[in-house]
């Protein structure tokens, strides 16, 4: 049970952080392991991390590659699905920054939409909404880890026969009607850096619905190598020749994040949990307040994997708040900046939703390491504030 809210000392408490990872001596004998072996590169371990996490997603081992990074994956899903220059591709203005860098890279626009002023997610109509006869691709993120209402965002790209990618870098355990988010589209990433609920430090996936996408994948994150197929199993053939199909980079993981990915892996569960427990807390602590808003419950079809949680303020006062936060060693953010506000994409777009959200809209500590003490320290200093008003 997590504590009511009670009076707490502020000074001299540790700081309070808005992500930590959960690294602990299983992780770590994980690596002395990788390091016995006098073998630390990209090896049999990261493919046994790569079929344990295919066997959470619920997807073929075959469609699916570990990768740098998640923006390392956004990179590469623009070659895989042909989109270069001429090309649009519409995203949510509320997104990572990678995900807009990504589409500058490939020589084409990004066109942002609108979200949900609650979810914060794109949806089926504001994502029609700026869908045009250029348009070669969707780039969508399931906010902090809540889904996207997946089926009429689908339907709606199916009939147009536009490429969907899923940036679920915040949903590693997050799923629709059943179905793990992030392999509904064309392509998925994932990310796995040191905030994340699975972390290895960094590192991703990326999944492909295609077969021969996945393969083509896994040599554009080698610099486009690939052994010449005449000189497979032939006695006394030079190994060390090959062949480029492409100009790719070499964006691959080591064993050392596999290890410490597969222990990550056994207690995801554990540490979605955790924060649902959080997630339920804040929702009652904070409840009847008339000046903020807690975010909204995950639909009956959806599982979130908590990664954010966000809470909206009235007007002119999240400012205010995250300083009083802060101020008593409780650390706040906002993820993610309107990317058509950032004067690289500079647009005279009018997307009120986004505008309005990230005005309001403050991201509370949520993590698994996160202590009851803890969470009532967050919980008691704004209701502090609040009284205050």
């Amino acid at each position: 049970m997590l504590p009511p809210r009670a009076a707490l000392r502020y000074a001299g408490e540790p700081l309070i952080n808005v992500f930590q990872p959960s690294l602990e001596r299983e992780e770590l004998d994980a690596v002395a392991k990788v390091f016995k072996s006098n073998w630390i590169g990209k090896g049999a371990l990261t493919r046994q991390f790569e079929s344990a996490f295919s066997q959470h997603l619920g997807v073929d081992q075959t469609l699916l590659r570990s990768v740098s990074c998640c923006t390392e994956a956004l990179f590469q899903a623009m070659p895989l699905l042909g989109v270069g220059p001429g090309d649009e591709v519409v995203l949510p203005s509320i997104s990572f920054v990678g995900a807009g860098h990504a589409i500058l890279a490939a020589g084409a626009t990004p066109v942002f939409c609108d979200v949900d002023p609650r979810t914060l997610n794109a949806t089926a109509a504001t994502i029609a909404d700026r869908l045009t006869s250029r348009t070669k691709a969707v780039l969508i993120l399931h906010y902090g880890g809540l889904p996207c209402e997946m089926d009429p965002i689908t339907a709606l790209l199916a009939d147009r026969h536009v490429a969907l990618v899923e940036d679920s870098a915040c949903s590693v355990a997050s799923s629709y009607r059943n179905r793990s988010c992030g392999t509904f589209g064309d392509i998925g990433v994932w990310s796995f850096d040191a905030v994340k609920l699975l972390s290895t430090g960094d590192g991703g996936m990326i999944y492909c619905s295609s077969a021969a996408d996945a393969t083509r994948a896994e040599r554009l994150l080698y610099l486009g190598l690939t052994t010449p197929s005449g000189f497979a199993n032939n006695v006394g053939e030079r190994w060390w020749e090959f062949d480029v199909i492409a100009p790719g980079r070499r964006a691959t993981i080591n064993d050392i994040a596999a290890a410490i990915g597969l222990e990550q892996l056994k207690k995801l569960p554990a540490f979605v949990r955790r924060r649902r427990d959080i997630h339920v807390f804040y929702d009652a602590s904070l409840a009847g307040l008339d000046w903020l808003r807690t975010p909204p419950a995950p639909p009956v079809h959806s599982e979130s994997s908590h990664y954010l949680y966000w809470v909206q303020t009235a007007a002119g006062l999240r400012d205010r708040l995250a300083w009083w936060l802060k101020e008593r060693d409780i650390y706040t953010t906002f993820r993610y900046l309107p990317l058509h506000r950032l004067p690289l994409y500079a647009r005279a777009d009018c997307l009120p939703h986004a505008e309005g959200a990230a005005d309001i809209t403050l991201c509370l500590p949520i993590h698994q390491r996160l202590s009851d003490a803890d969470l009532g320290r967050v919980v008691e200093a704004i209701h502090q504030f609040g009284k205050r008003l």
